[in-house]
């Protein structure tokens, strides 16, 4: 099936990303990039304690996708396809979300040192859904180190998104209705999914099936 040769899944917490990724792997026979945010030791301490814990949990987070990029742009260059389920941008739009003036002033100096010449995506999917229905995704999946995350922080962290899509122009960009379909387990709205993918509607497409 023709694909993209990078696609990189986007979204807030609990909307579906590594799940779509790994069904997108699939498919194409893709190289899978992703971003285990479970490996972050610091991540259990922020969702509990967000003010003390911000700047630890955003450099190890830092870290972690700079890897996961320099590997990327140093694996076989002959597979099909490669799907991540995030981008490097994504770091810096939480570091302004969870950290203070001088502690992102830090990060910024860090950031500059450490980021890597991120591999540009073909495609990103930009997944969107309510804030109702990721505390239901992210309570379902049953992580206990999520359980603190409040409402208020996934509003923000949705609003943060929003912003960010919608001046994004660095890739072309499907932007996703992900709240009423179910893209891993069933396979009507994926295929539909993976139509829009191959068929790639200019640089900004939205993909609502329940609009079709």
């Amino acid at each position: 099936m023709n694909a993209p040769g990078y696609i990189a899944v986007e979204g807030p917490i609990g909307v579906g990303k590594t799940s779509l990724a790994s069904r997108l792997a699939e498919t194409f026979d893709a190289e899978a990039v992703f971003e285990e945010a479970e490996a972050n030791p610091f991540l259990p301490r922020f969702y509990r304690d967000p003010r003390e814990a911000a700047l630890p949990t955003q450099l190890s987070f830092l870290f972690l996708r700079a890897r996961k990029l320099e590997a990327l742009a140093q694996s076989d260059l002959f597979r099909p396809a490669r799907i991540a389920d995030f981008i490097l941008e994504k770091d810096l739009l939480f570091a302004e979300l969870t950290l203070d003036d001088a502690e992102l002033a830090l990060y910024h100096e860090v950031y500059r040192r450490v980021a890597p010449e991120a591999p540009r995506p073909d495609l990103v999917i930009y997944l969107q859904a309510p804030v109702d229905v990721l505390l239901e995704r992210i309570g379902a999946r049953g992580r206990d180190y999520e359980r603190p995350v409040t409402r208020e922080y996934l509003a923000r962290v949705a609003e943060a998104y929003t912003g960010f899509f919608h001046h994004y122009n660095r890739s072309r960009l499907l932007i996703v209705n992900a709240a009423t379909v179910d893209l891993v387990r069933g396979d009507k709205d994926y295929n539909r999914l993976l139509a829009e993918i191959r068929e790639g509607r200019g640089a900004r497409a939205y993909f609502n099936p329940e609009a079709l």
